[in-house]
């Protein structure tokens, strides 16, 4: 149970790379080897999030999408390497979540390009297949940036064209994991604001764990066990983004919060939890802790007795995992049943990715024709994006990513289809919104992309959240716990209370020039608190029109658009 995986169709990895080439099921074991130790290090490549927030999701996203990827070949027994290559990356493509999800897919894309119909895969095809993965990932991005995954990928394939023979070794994987670690190591020093957060890039550390769980699983080390183990703060906890990855055999959630009586040895708690279970997750504040794991139901006690012999419990919770997931479909099932647009053939019809049922219901009234949930911590898939419009009765389509993190995966949907489709690169909720205030469906459709876009730029976009760890950046230093505010995805002010954090974004946004301020607040704040600091900033604004509107947003109290 646990994180352990059967490797059926290739009992013993040791005996992997002892022949001279690779076939489509010796790739199809070292993706499976990869994806496992990947997700047993998940926690760890999120806790890698430069900016304090509670979005650091990089390791979810590449989890998520090797997945879809490895779902794509779990009943393939091809032996032909190139058939099985093609599926990864199909099944990535649709999969891929977030840009290092996106990357990740555009990795293997090029990567089963090289292989082709191939039946195994010799030493200078691999450098061939390598190379060919760099050169697709790096023209997928319109502006490629030095010091993430895209540095990463490059040093892997320049490290294995010193390769010499045709023979597939171990030691040839051992020098592509070392190349790929030394090129992690870099990166603070080719992207400054790596260095100032003090942490490794996410995406490079998570495709370097990609290929340690390969080697490892040719090595027959474990892969169990994480390198590291990672507690959390309690308010960084990001329990809900664990329902995207359920297994088989998981069929309840626990969670447990207990003060232990002394000092918890993490690398044991960690190991024996995943003997019971999957989706670990550990935070820890004010001298307690929160254990999450997922459990078969002959284990759904278990984890509590186990804790129960390291302190003192306060508080239990055990949920039918089953049932959740079909109360979480019947929310969705709501918020299809929104006024949206009814769009007739020949129309514009706007796709809009929302973090919120408050949101998504604005999105609607502003004539959206399609909502797709996601956002921070929940970045939706490639195929998600791709079916809300596919089933749409016209061959027009703007998509609205609204979150820096979506724009790759809509751009991979929009190139997925032969219809007309556009992808207005919004980078938050209010610039989605400024953007439908020129929507026109009946007008022509490159004019309205045109002015969809410029009007992205007319808002000013201000964040409210509380700090997940204590880091200086741009010269503001922030303790854990602060409440901060974020304008324009930059970090601009930290504060002891969300009023105080609204009025330093106010004044860094220079809010006096502006006309119009409007508070959509999330569901993990009251709506009397909200009322409260909309009556001081009407104090502090008098000239100005204050609207408030309920957005339902997870993590971020309060989202601000300044006009």
């Amino acid at each position: 149970m646990g994180n352990q995986i059967q490797f059926s169709t290739v009992p013993d990895g040791r005996q992997l790379l002892n022949s001279p080439v690779l076939d489509g099921q010796g790739l199809k074991a070292l993706l499976e080897a990869g994806l496992t130790w990947l997700r047993n290090n998940q926690q760890s490549v999120n806790a890698l999030n430069v900016f304090p927030v509670p979005d650091g999701d990089t390791g979810t996203n590449m989890v998520l999408t090797l997945q879809a990827a490895y779902n794509e070949i779990a009943g393939m027994g091809d032996r032909n390497i190139g058939k099985i290559a093609h599926a990864i990356a199909q099944g990535a493509l649709l999969g891929a979540r977030g840009n290092s999800g996106v990357i990740l897919s555009q990795l293997w894309r090029g990567f089963a390009r090289a292989l082709d119909n191939l039946e195994v895969m010799d030493a200078p095809l691999l450098v061939k297949a390598l190379a060919e993965a760099r050169n697709t990932a790096y023209k997928g991005v319109v502006r490629p940036v030095e010091g993430t995954i895209l540095t990463v990928a490059k040093d892997i394939a320049q490290a294995a064209e010193g390769f010499t023979g045709k023979e597939l070794k171990v030691e040839m994987l051992e020098a592509l994991v070392e190349a790929a670690d030394r090129s992690v190591q870099k990166t603070p020093e080719l992207l400054p604001i790596l260095k100032q957060a003090g942490v490794v890039d996410a995406g490079g550390k998570g495709l370097y764990l990609i290929l340690e769980g390969m080697l490892r699983f040719v090595r027959g080390q474990s892969l169990e066990t994480p390198l590291t183990t990672v507690v959390q703060p309690l308010a960084s906890m990001r329990m809900e983004e664990t329902m995207e990855e359920i297994e088989p055999g998981q069929d309840y959630e626990v969670v447990v919060d207990f003060r232990p009586s002394a000092p918890i040895d993490l690398e044991k708690f960690y190991s024996d939890l995943a003997e019971m279970g999957t989706s670990i997750q550990v935070g820890e504040g004010d001298g307690m802790y929160r254990m999450h794991i997922h459990v078969p139901t002959e284990n759904r006690y278990r984890p509590i007795d186990y804790v129960m012999g390291l302190g003192t419990i306060t508080k239990v919770s055990i949920e039918n995992l089953i049932a959740q997931i079909e109360e979480r479909r019947q929310e969705q099932a709501g918020a299809t049943r929104l006024n949206l647009a009814k769009i007739e053939p020949g129309q514009i019809a706007v796709v809009a990715v929302s973090p919120g049922l408050g949101l998504s219901r604005i999105f609607a009234s502003l004539g959206v024709a399609a909502i797709v949930e996601g956002g921070q911590t929940m970045n939706p898939s490639t195929e998600e994006i791709l079916k809300a419009f596919e089933n749409l009765p016209t061959d027009k389509i703007i998509i609205l990513p609204n979150n820096k993190n979506i724009i790759l995966a809509a751009r991979n949907a929009a190139s997925m289809t032969v219809k007309k489709v556009a992808v207005v690169p919004s980078k938050s909720v209010p610039q989605g919104l400024s953007a439908l205030l020129r929507y026109d469906p009946d007008g022509d459709f490159e004019t309205v992309v045109r002015e969809m876009e410029e009007a992205i730029h007319d808002v000013i976009t201000g964040e409210i959240t509380t700090a997940t760890r204590s880091v200086e950046i741009n010269g503001v230093k922030v303790s854990q716990g602060e409440v901060i505010a974020l304008l324009n995805g930059d970090l601009v002010g930290a504060s002891p209370s969300i009023l105080e954090a609204c009025q330093t974004l106010l004044e860094k946004a220079d809010a006096r020039e502006r006309e119009r301020i409007t508070i959509f607040y999330g569901q993990n704040i009251a709506k009397a608190e909200v009322n409260k600091i909309a009556d001081k900033i009407r104090e502090l604004y008098p000239r100005h029109e204050i609207e408030i509107h309920e957005g339902g947003q997870p993590h971020y109290q309060l989202i601000l658009s300044i006009e």
